[in-house]
Order: C-alpha cells, then structure tokens, then sequence
C-alpha cells in the first residue's frame, strides 16, 4: 500500500521538529541543563510571556490543567520556576522563572534561532520566508477547521 503525500508531509514534519528538539536537548545538557525538554523550555517561554498561572498556562499550551501543573512541578524542581503568592488573589499562586530558567531559556532561544539561520542560509532568505507564511497558513488552517 502506498502512502498517501499527506502522510509523508506529516512525517516529513515530525522528522524535522524530532531533528530540530535533538539539537537543542543536546545544546541545554551541554551547558548544565540535562533533563530539560523542548516542552519544558516552551513551557517557561509562555511562562516569560505572561502565562502566569496553571490555568493560563494550560490555554497557552493547549493541554489540561493537570498537565500544566505537572510540568510546573518538574520546573520548580528542577530549579526553573518558582510559585509565588499572587498579589491579586492570596489562593492563587503566580509563576516567575528563576534565574537559571532564564539562562536556559536563552540557551534554547538562541539555539533555535541559529538552526533557523543555518536553514536561511541553505534555501535562501526568500524561500525561507516563503516557507514559513506557507507553514503559517497550513497551521491556521488545520486550526480553523
């Protein structure tokens, strides 16, 4: 049986990202950040930008509230993040990332970016632009259906 294009874009993808996450582990563990995973380092990236509790976090990662505060759990253990009594509301906790959150946060920026460069480099500023609207558009789609 054939497999269907679809499938192997799929794949393709997955590929990609699988490759792309390896670099990165590689690169954190390297510098001191063994066990963090690309969906910890997402997690406190949301977590920087605003996702300020369980539930925020969990809307901004697209998963439940337990898998949010499961990984809160991990990052807090592991040194990332640290709970705090919110200002607003003394039953809620809000989330900061720690100082070594943020050193690993900008180790994973920063690796992440200089795959993407490497990639611009490959295929052209012009294609590369035109791949990820065409990504973009793909995701918005598959997401609005």
């Amino acid at each position: 049986m054939d497999v269907s294009h679809g499938a192997q874009f799929a794949r393709m993808l997955v590929e990609t990202f699988d490759a792309m996450t390896r670099e990165v582990i590689e690169e954190l563990t390297a510098a001191g950040h063994a066990g963090l995973t690309v969906s910890n380092e997402l997690a406190m990236e949301a977590i920087d930008d605003g996702a300020g509790t369980a539930a925020s976090l969990a809307r901004r990662l697209g998963v439940s509230r337990q898998a949010a505060a499961k990984t809160i759990t991990t990052l807090e253990g592991l040194g990332y993040v640290e709970r705090a009594a919110d200002t607003d509301d003394a039953r809620r906790k809000s989330l900061r990332i720690t100082t070594r959150g943020r050193e690993a946060i900008a180790i994973g920026s920063s690796a992440f970016e200089r795959i993407r460069v490497r990639w611009e480099s490959a295929v052209g500023a012009d294609r590369a632009a035109e791949t990820e609207e065409a990504l973009r558009t793909l995701r918005d789609d598959i997401a609005g259906s």
